[in-house]
């Protein structure tokens, strides 16, 4: 399945696939925002910006789209996996292009460096003042746990963190490591913008850490937040 999935043709028809449904949840759904004053004032006024969600609302992210796009052009912080790629294409044909970037494994030195000049082609991307989306817990989880890379960039870019917490119903979750979530068409979605936030220039590792877990925990209340908003209404 794994080298079905890897053919050209078949990345490309699920990019189109993705790409339609994406567009569709986008437009149909009656999506409301919290905190976009604020997400609109650093978007105008900052000259690069991260944004952060999880991996698990890929499905439903595109409602990010009007938003982002008013201000600045936006791109993706994608991993060069076979799952990354059709993610990638369906991103593009939206029109966010993307910085394939993922972790290396010890020992993969070229990995390692493909690691590192994508790295800094996001912080150039951000320097530049453009928009950086990336979910912090992708590509292979856990499902929530935020990795230190999207903070890593904030400390050399001095730019802005906007976390954004996302659902959608009526939506399946998928079996997934990310529990990922489908939303069905014409339904109500919410999107719960927190920040900005900022990751200090001195920064050390334990103050990395530190703030790791704290944004991750309120990446996810945000994420719960805009859960209970849909189930609520």
């Amino acid at each position: 399945m794994k080298k079905f999935i890897r053919r050209p043709a078949v990345q490309a028809f699920l990019g189109w696939v993705l790409a339609g449904y994406m567009s569709l949840i986008r437009h149909s759904v009656r999506w409301r925002h919290e905190g976009l004053e604020s997400a609109n004032a650093v978007l105008t006024a900052e000259p690069g910006v991260i944004a952060l969600l999880w991996h698990g609302r890929i499905p439903v992210a595109l409602t990010v789209a009007p938003v982002l796009k008013q201000a600045k052009l936006a791109h993706c912080l994608v991993s060069p996996s076979a799952d990354g790629e059709f993610f990638a294409q369906a991103m593009a044909h939206n029109g966010f292009p993307s910085i394939r970037a993922s972790s290396a494994k010890k020992g993969d030195s070229a990995k390692a460096r493909a690691v590192v000049a994508a790295f800094r082609e996001a912080m150039a991307w951000v320097k530049g003042g453009g928009v950086l989306i990336v979910t912090p817990d992708g590509p292979r989880g856990p499902n929530e746990v935020m990795a230190p890379g999207a903070l890593q960039i904030a400390k050399r870019t001095g730019a802005p963190v906007l976390l954004v917490g996302l659902a959608a119903s009526p939506a399946a979750r998928l079996g997934s490591w990310d529990t990922a979530m489908v939303a069905t068409p014409f339904g109500k979605g919410s999107a719960i913008w927190e920040g900005p936030y900022y990751v200090p220039a001195d920064a050390d590792d334990a103050a990395i850490e530190a703030l790791t877990a704290d944004w991750a925990a309120r990446l996810s209340a945000a994420t719960r937040k805009a859960e209970g908003l849909v189930a609520g209404d």
